[in-house]
């Protein structure tokens, strides 16, 4: 099974803003996903370690990153603008680092939310795909597909990978969402998983299980859909 080390880096936003990143790199590495963290939980998180450690494994390096307001330990995230630097710092490091490797941009909810925007606004240079974990469609309870209108904007291959109990994307309004986006949009539904992928124990899964099967999704789409 190959391992990656991870290497801290920290990435320069606009002139004199700085915020930390993790780099884990497998050495077979073939494509580089940038993993913006969700507006709860910063880079180091339990469930991104799990998910970088999984693609390391199967010849994907990752780059997580912290938005501002993580750094300094803010509540409230950064405006738009800010997050939006922040993510095209990312990519302007990989770009002049790992100018080989197919770039995947996204993330885990607020963080793939952020960059599926900044994509809309201006295409991230160099970023062939963008892959969300739990994006968040709506707040709970208030189901609307308002969110997705930028979705449209958007000419690179997406993948939207959902839990089915994801309360922040009911499973058909998400569906609907994807498929309105046609062939350049693809779904992975993740059984019996919550907007934090935890799966519920009637499912007969268990959370550890999870990280890996979105592994293989996440693989499967840039081997087939990402060029």
């Amino acid at each position: 099974m190959n391992t990656a080390p991870t290497h801290a880096l920290t990435l320069t936003v606009g002139n004199d803003l700085r915020v930390s990143a993790l780099l884990e790199r497998p050495a077979d590495a073939r494509a580089l996903f940038l993993l913006g963290p969700g507006a709860g939980a910063g880079m180091r998180h339990g469930f991104l370690s799990s998910i970088s450690a999984a693609l390391a494994t199967r010849a994907i390096a990752s780059l997580r990153y912290q938005f501002p307001y993580m750094e300094r330990n803010g509540r409230r995230p950064d405006p738009p603008a800010l997050c939006h630097a922040t993510i095209r710092a990312a990519i302007g490091w990989a770009g002049e680092h790992e100018p080989q490797l197919r770039l995947i941009a996204g993330g885990k909810s607020f963080g793939g939310r952020m960059t599926s925007q900044a994509q809309a606004l201006d295409p991230l240079p160099e970023v062939r795909g963008l892959a969300f974990l739990g994006f968040p469609l709506h707040p709970p309870k208030r189901p609307s597909l308002a969110r997705a209108d930028h979705l449209s904007k958007i000419r690179v291959p997406m993948l939207f990978v959902q839990g089915t109990r994801d309360a922040l994307a009911e499973k058909e309004l998400i569906r609907q969402a994807v498929e309105g986006l046609g062939a350049r949009a693809r779904i992975h539904s993740v059984e019996g998983a919550d907007h934090s992928f935890h799966v519920s124990a009637r499912s007969g899964r268990r959370d550890a299980e999870v990280p890996g099967e979105i592994a293989d999704a996440l693989q499967a789409w840039i081997e087939s859909a990402v060029r």
